[in-house]
């Protein structure tokens, strides 16, 4: 769990004020659970299908073992259905519901719909031989979320790239690159910003960075201003980015960057995603959600504020000149 980080005072306004507080005072931002969450995302499906199998057998008195059994499966197949990293037939999942002893068609049918949409293949899909499967789970995620939050601590967000930096940064990380496979990998990331320019159901999004993002040179410097250039374009009232400053000191999530997905459906549960040299993990775990949130509302206090963090990208812009 994330430590708590001493506030400081900083500055919160607009749309960033209401939508970034706790997710019990959050309805300043959005009614979760009058939105409906995107249908025709696979990921969000199969996590909404594995609460409603998992409440089923639940509700049905019955353990994991007893329905493998039950239905002659794995008790494998059985823990990745209900943890959604694998969908179920439409056969299966008819035989399953009548064992939970959910037999009212209307319900039933709507279960299968559902398992039906989760088992579409998402755009990232084609790109699976050079994206790792945890990326392309997020960008699942990603897609439909209704509130993002996120914090960097060395780099641009993935979001607020241009091209040229996006391409400065791929071809010095990625392994045994090739011409093609830095631009498919370039392709995802200025295709995953199609997110900035939705008209129906645009999330809110707030961006966090350390001042040391926008002092590295990524790229020539001319490049570099251009980035920067962008950044301040890119501020609006649904997207606020916020700069911490060097004087604020040392701080707990220096350690490491993360984003936490929110969505719109209350049925469907928040996720943090974390980067790490050792891999990039997902987590939907209540409690450790909750430190990242504290830590993210901690994190804007001792922030330069919207208004002041533009102020600061202004005058990189002028030391670049």
């Amino acid at each position: 769990m994330m430590p708590a980080i001493n506030p400081q005072p900083g500055s919160m306004t607009g749309v960033a004020a209401g939508a970034a507080g706790n997710k019990g005072t959050r309805m300043a931002a959005g009614n979760k659970g009058t939105r409906m969450t995107d249908a025709s995302n696979p990921m969000v499906r199969r996590r909404r299908l594995r609460g409603e199998l998992r409440t089923a057998r639940q509700e049905a008195g019955l353990t994991q073992e007893q329905v493998a059994s039950a239905m002659d499966w794995s008790l494998s197949k059985v823990i990745r259905i209900e943890a959604g990293s694998v969908g179920i037939s439409t056969n299966d999942l008819k035989v399953l519901l009548r064992y939970y002893k959910i037999l009212d068609p209307i319900r039933t049918n709507e279960l299968i719909a559902l398992a039906r949409a989760a088992r579409e293949s998402p755009w990232s899909s084609k790109y699976r031989d050079v994206v790792p499967a945890r990326l392309l789970q997020f960008i699942e995620y990603e897609t439909a979320t209704y509130i993002r939050r996120e914090f960097d601590h060395l780099l641009v967000p993935g979001l607020l790239q241009t091209e040229e930096y996006a391409h400065a940064i791929i071809q010095r990380y990625v392994e045994k690159p090739t011409d093609e496979k830095i631009e498919a990998l370039v392709e995802v990331r200025m295709k995953r910003q199609e997110l900035l320019t939705k008209k129906v159901d645009a999330p809110l999004l707030f961006f966090i960075l350390d001042e040391a993002v926008v002092h590295r040179h990524v790229g020539s410097t001319a490049a570099m201003r251009r980035q920067i250039r962008h950044l301040i374009d890119m501020a609006a009232p649904r997207l606020t980015i916020e700069v911490i400053p060097y004087s604020s000191g040392a701080h707990p999530a220096m350690e490491r960057p993360f984003v936490i997905l929110e969505f719109p459906d209350v049925a469907d549960d928040d996720v943090l995603y974390l980067e790490s040299p050792r891999g990039d993990t997902l987590s939907d775990e209540p409690e450790e959600i909750l430190s990242y949130r504290e830590a993210f509302e901690q994190l804007r206090k001792i922030s330069l504020g919207p208004e002041g963090s533009l102020t600061c990208l202004e005058k990189v812009i002028a030391e670049l000149a």
